[in-house]
Parts: structure tokens; C-alpha cells; sequence
């Protein structure tokens, strides 16, 4: 019994899992060649060309281009729009994964007969927990951010300082004039001392000359 023919494919039809990429049309050829190039360049495709290099044979058969480049493009812009989601969920991932190496390479150390062959699996089974842990705290940095406390000080050309956070003595109740101490705090100048001094030195009775009576002679 004969078996029933396939049906060709209706012309121009493009066949799933499309492999090519969609690059927007322009209206000359230099703008055309500006879109080829933008999109050469985007992050979005370079992160396709390794996602898509490194899956397995079979795996990457199946990958519809078109569909993973606009999936890459629309996790970037959630991240612009604040959403982290898709990076907390790539980092637990990440720690979960370099967790299962490090017991893997844990053992195959454990098994080893040879010092060396025994240290080179430990050494890489720690590498492994390192980045664990660095993935973690990552993991933990993005969910609580810390805090940073800054202390400003702004520093006028005057003899004023503000110091953000400490508080700042009164500078009236502090620090006094050294004229108002030595016054007894009134504005009155106080007497010259060594005007005084000299004055109860002079002998008071020079101090009121009147005429000198002299005796008179006779001239020859």
C-alpha cells in the first residue's frame, strides 16, 4: 500500500525554529547598514551567540533565534525598570550549582590515592565554595542594600563650622571674650594702670610752677 505524500510546504513559509534575525529595514542604504550594525553589536545578541554556542546539539536545534533574542531584550528593560527578579533567580541558581561542583570535586578528591592528584581536586572544590559564598553575598547585597552614613562638614570662610550629625556647641555660651572677662562684662574701658603709676611718681610740688622771685642786682 502505497503511503500517502507529503505536502509541500506553502511558498515563502518559514520553517520553526527560525534561525535568522529580524533587522528593521531602512529607507537607503547607509541607514540599513546602521541597523545591520546595531544590531550586531547589542548585548542582546552577543549574549545569543554564547547561550546559543554553548547548549548541547540537540538542545540548540530547537532554539527559535528570533524568540531567545526578544526574551533577552525584555529581562534587560525589567532591569531597567527596577525589576531584579530574574537576577536574584540567576544567582541562587548560580550558588545552588557551584554548591553540587564543590561536593562533586569533594569527593573525587576523597577518592584519590595520590597527594597531588588529591590536592589538585581540593583546590578546586574550595574555588568552587569561594565562589559560593561570593555569590551569595552578591545574592544578599541586591536584597539588602547597606546603608552608608556620611558625615559633611561645611566649612564657611568665617571661623563657623557645621558638623551633619554632631551637635554643635553654642558658640555664645563657650567661648568669651577675653575683653569681657578682664571687664567684668561691661563695654568701659578700664584704667591705664601704668598711667597711673607714672602719675604718683611725679613730685607734686613741680606740678604748679609760679614766677621765681630773684634777687636784684645792680648793674655798673
Amino acid at each position: 500500500m502505497a503511503s500517502k505524500p507529503k505536502e509541500p510546504a506553502a511558498p515563502g513559509a518559514e520553517q520553526y525554529p527560525r534561525k535568522s534575525i529580524d533587522c528593521p529595514q531602512g529607507r537607503d542604504m547607509n541607514e540599513q547598514g546602521r541597523n545591520y550594525a546595531t544590531l550586531i553589536i547589542s548585548p542582546e545578541v552577543a549574549a545569543h551567540r554564547i547561550v546559543n554556542l554553548m547548549q548541547p546539539k540537540h538542545l540548540a536545534n530547537d532554539i527559535d533565534v528570533p524568540t531567545l533574542v526578544a526574551t533577552l531584550r525584555d529581562q534587560a528593560a525589567a532591569v531597567r525598570a527596577g525589576d531584579l527578579s530574574q537576577a536574584e533567580a540567576m544567582l541562587i541558581n548560580q550558588a545552588s550549582s557551584l554548591q553540587a561542583l564543590y561536593v562533586r570535586l569533594t569527593e573525587r578528591a576523597m577518592e584519590q590515592t595520590h597527594m597531588p592528584n588529591l590536592e589538585g581536586f581540593m583546590r578546586m572544590a574550595l574555588r568552587a565554595q569561594s565562589q559560593c559564598r561570593a555569590t551569595l553575598e552578591t545574592l544578599a547585597a541586591i536584597k539588602n542594600p547597606p546603608i552608608v552614613y556620611a558625615r559633611q562638614a561645611n566649612v564657611t570662610t568665617g571661623p563657623q563650622q557645621i558638623n551633619n550629625g554632631l551637635a554643635a556647641p553654642s558658640p555664645a555660651r563657650e567661648i568669651k571674650s577675653e575683653q569681657t572677662q578682664l571687664s567684668g562684662g561691661t563695654h568701659e574701658l578700664l584704667p591705664d594702670a601704668r598711667a597711673s603709676g607714672l602719675a604718683s611718681r611725679v613730685n607734686p610740688a613741680l606740678e604748679a610752677v609760679g614766677e621765681i622771685d630773684r634777687a636784684e642786682v645792680g648793674r655798673g
